[in-house]
């Protein structure tokens, strides 16, 4: 059986990653000023959004969810024509529409998918299978990362299935952001009040950062300190406890908002690198999704892995 995976365009994971695997990407817009963009995972695309410097407090910015009908022929001219069973993840269902219109879009293809694979010489039935992340940025990479993992293993369909069921609880995305008022002002844009007014204006003004955490469908910070690269430093540090004490799976995801190359260069992660190579953890390392920097800003850095551990170290 041919098992494939499909994610939105917020799941962070290295472009040649996601093609060596034959990873399906549903793209997002994103509207800036008068500008519309597609966010596809293209990492040369991403650098030069970036360092263009696009995304700021100044610029009207939006996403818009892939609509169920781009869903649809995504599903039906590529995933029913080159996989026999398609896992598909998304994005939180409290964040986005996205898997709304794609489960929406697998309930409607049912009727139609049969030609798309008799064009593709395949034959049987196709199988789709949509869930939630419950989690964001490199956490919603780290389980896809995950998931792949298990299907290169030969593991059954239904024996995936449970165990990213069983995992995805499990799933957390760190993320560290330089502008807590930039954040501040995209989430109340989309009625978000994770990020208070004032505690933005505070941080901004104290120069303090929170480490924030995206687990269970739920962000919420988990510490909070003086200076972004002391924030980000504590971020790799906890990721080292968590490697040293045991991840629940071997895989580590981080993902930046800008060009990846300055994440080598910041405190604390060579001493993250080393930890993960020492315990066989595979280290993945890509651009954060266009969504993402959008949502939360330009220099954020996002760290995802599987772990028990539920508090800061």
């Amino acid at each position: 059986m041919r098992i494939g995976l499909v994610v939105d365009s917020g799941c962070d994971l290295p472009k040649d990653f996601i093609d060596a695997n034959n990873i399906l990407v549903m793209p997002v817009p994103i509207r800036i000023g008068k500008e519309l963009y597609v966010d596809d995972r293209d990492p040369q695309r991403a650098r030069e959004f970036y360092s263009r410097r696009e995304v700021d407090k100044n610029h009207d910015a939006e996403t818009a969810p892939p609509s169920v009908e781009q869903i649809r022929t995504l599903f039906l001219e590529k995933a029913a024509s080159t996989f026999d069973y398609a896992l598909v993840q998304t994005v939180p269902k409290s964040r986005s529409p996205i898997f709304d219109n794609a489960s929406e879009a697998a309930h409607s293809i049912l009727s139609d998918y049969k030609k798309y694979r008799e064009a593709a010489g395949l034959e049987g039935p196709f199988r789709i299978r949509v869930s939630d992340s419950q989690t964001l940025f490199a956490g919603q990479g780290v389980l896809a990362a995950e998931t792949i993992r298990l299907i290169n293993s030969g593991m059954k369909v239904g024996d995936i299935r449970q165990r990213i069921n069983d995992l995805t609880p499990k799933t957390t995305g760190y993320a560290v952001v330089p502008d807590l008022y930039y954040v501040h002002k995209r989430a109340r844009k989309k009625g978000d009040k994770s990020v208070g007014f004032v505690g933005a204006l505070m941080g901004s003004a104290l120069d303090i950062k929170p480490i924030l955490c995206a687990r269970q469908d739920q962000t919420f910070p988990v510490a909070k300190v003086r200076g972004f690269e002391q924030a980000v430093e504590k971020m790799f540090r906890h990721a080292c406890t968590c490697i040293e004490k045991g991840l629940l799976a071997p895989i580590v995801c981080v993902s930046y908002a800008g060009d990846t190359d300055a994440v080598y260069q910041m405190q604390g992660f060579e001493a993250f690198k080393a930890c993960a190579e020492k315990h066989n953890i595979q280290l993945l390392i890509s651009h954060m999704g266009l969504t993402g920097g959008v949502n939360i800003g330009p220099g954020a850095i996002s760290v995802g892995l599987i772990t028990d551990q539920q508090t800061l170290s």
